[in-house]
């Protein structure tokens, strides 16, 4: 992330804002306008809800669990890799 952080008013769930600037790679701001064009939710909306998912599957996976996708409904269920650099750490249940 570049640049600082700061307060900016109240939050929906009764905390404060925090204003942040990042710099997205090409890849990341495809990603970020499709998801927000696919939910109809605003870029900062998006943002969020991407952070909250992103620590509870790290959360998953630091408490030894995986997370399984399923791309189509007679699809397999494939075990995805989403941190690397976590799995030297935990142990995989079988």
């Amino acid at each position: 992330m570049a640049g600082g952080a700061k307060s900016d008013g109240r939050a929906r769930s009764g905390g404060r804002f925090e204003r942040v600037t990042v710099n997205l790679a090409p890849r990341s701001s495809a990603a970020l306008e499709h998801a927000a064009m696919i939910t109809g939710d605003t870029k900062t909306d998006t943002i969020n809800r991407a952070l909250q998912i992103y620590a509870m599957l790290a959360d998953v996976v630091d408490n030894g669990g995986a997370v399984l996708v399923r791309y189509t409904p007679d699809g397999e269920l494939e075990r995805q890799r989403l941190f690397p650099e976590r799995f030297d750490r935990v142990t995989t249940r079988g």
